[in-house]
């Protein structure tokens, strides 16, 4: 008798826990939905939800606050396994590219992170950028809140290039993701340091030559700063940086959704609502933006931006078939591709290269197939990049490997980061070079460097 009511008890327990589970669910999806009732249940509900990350966003700061992060070689990156049986390049086709890779690496000889720029004709390594990281990172002020890790987070064994340019001069433009940004010759000596903001993630040619970046804005934009007042929020921002290295222009991402009334203030309960990861500017006209129009990549929020800077208008918020995407391109007069991670609770076995189309308002997939069929999904980061001839490039940074397929979706060739020893590191954000005078001068300069280093 008293097992029978206690298995009943036990059930009861277990049906109310499932309604309050399914309830706490809808509650934290109609927040970050920007709903705006209940406020006191959404706010112990986004409380409760951001338990975890606050207990390791703790735990982290005092063990380095007590100086218990330590350089030694447990703090390299892991050593990635699903590639293994694959061969470090191969060729599936004979033809032929006057093209050039950019392939930011972590080279597991040298323990280090290096920028390869390699011919695609042949794949020979043309030049490789590597600089002094112990010296530059002496050079940046960690009593700067900001920049208070700076030396433990990008230490020479952990830092990485990520989404280098290489400039007509041969100079690169990198940072370390949430690190100052920085830029070095072709010697790789380092030339200027900006320690202004933490810039993070893509880093793109402007029309009039300057960069676009995402960063984290501190002090706060004025909408964030009047909601929020302690250090620690992701005030994800666009910002212009020009080729000196300094700041022209810079928005906080909230404060234009803000703004423009496609969220409320509660956007700002979460400490990272954002996330930009790319932003991609239109350099010429078309019947559905204009030139100098921005389009941002939203992952939190699973969307893509439409922004035009000199109204600070958002012109199109487009959701629909991709989850925590990674990369927007403009790809035609009327079309985006969308990198799509897809992770989603459902047919999220493959990442996937979304196509929109603004004519129709249609989404539809590029190479779906050979995506399959090779096996391709990056859970975070990746990008992918179609050149003019159709042609697409894919990077599977979680697992070190880069894909090509020709225009009819055939695979050309791949590559897998491995060191002498076949272990397999990250690859941090590759891309083509296909504009044949910047190709032909920069070969002319590697050709004829005269470096000391």
């Amino acid at each position: 008798m008293f097992k029978k009511i206690e298995l009943w008890i036990v059930l009861l327990l277990f049906l109310i826990f499932f309604i309050c589970l399914i309830l706490f669910g809808a509650v934290l999806k109609y927040h970050y939905s920007g709903g705006v009732l209940f406020p006191k249940v959404r706010a112990i509900s986004v409380f409760l939800a951001e338990i975890p990350f606050n207990i390791k966003k703790i735990t982290f700061s005092s063990a380095v606050d007590n100086k218990l992060l330590v350089q030694n070689n447990d703090d390299m990156p892991p050593e990635l396994k699903k590639n293994k049986d694959k061969k470090k390049f191969e060729k599936f086709t004979n033809n032929q590219r006057n093209q050039l890779l950019v392939l930011p690496r972590y080279d597991g000889d040298k323990k280090r992170s290096v920028v390869d720029i390699i011919d695609l004709n042949n794949f020979n390594v043309l030049h490789t950028y590597e600089h002094d990281i112990n010296s530059m990172n002496n050079n940046i002020d960690d009593s700067n809140i900001e920049n208070k890790n700076v030396k433990i987070d990008d230490s020479e064994i952990r830092f990485e290039y990520r989404h280098p340019l290489i400039l007509k001069d041969g100079s690169l433009i990198s940072h370390s993701d949430y690190a100052p940004l920085f830029k070095i010759n072709v010697c790789s000596n380092l030339e200027w340091i900006n320690q202004e903001e933490r810039f993070h993630h893509s880093s793109e040619i402007s029309s009039d030559g300057s960069i676009w970046i995402p960063s984290l804005m501190y002090p706060y934009s004025t909408i964030v700063g009047n909601y929020i007042d302690e250090f620690g929020f992701y005030d994800d921002a666009i910002t212009k940086v020009n080729i000196n290295g300094e700041i022209e222009f810079i928005k906080s991402v909230s404060e234009i959704l803000i703004e423009n009334k496609i969220k409320n203030l509660n956007l700002l309960d979460i400490f990272d609502p954002i996330h930009l990861n790319d932003i991609q500017q239109a350099h010429f006209d078309s019947k559905y933006w204009k030139k100098n129009d921005l389009f941002l990549s939203l992952p939190r929020l699973g969307a893509i931006v439409h922004y035009r800077p000199s109204i600070n208008k958002v012109i199109n918020y487009i959701t629909g078939p991709f989850s925590w995407q990674h990369d927007v391109d403009i790809i035609s007069d009327h079309e985006i591709s969308i990198f799509n991670n897809n992770n989603t609770l459902k047919d999220k076995n493959y990442s996937e290269i979304i196509i929109y189309n603004f004519k129709d308002k249609k989404f539809s997939k590029k190479f779906n197939e050979s995506l399959i069929q090779n096996n391709f999904k990056t859970n975070t980061e990746g990008l992918s990049e179609i050149l003019n001839d159709g042609s697409m490039l894919v990077e599977e940074q979680n697992h070190g490997r880069i894909i090509f397929f020709n225009s009819d979706g055939v695979k050309e060739w791949e590559y897998v980061n491995k060191d002498s020893n076949d272990k397999i590191y990250f690859i941090s954000w590759s891309r083509v070079i296909e504009d044949q005078k910047l190709i032909k001068r920069l070969k002319n300069i590697y050709n004829n460097k005269k470096c000391t280093n």
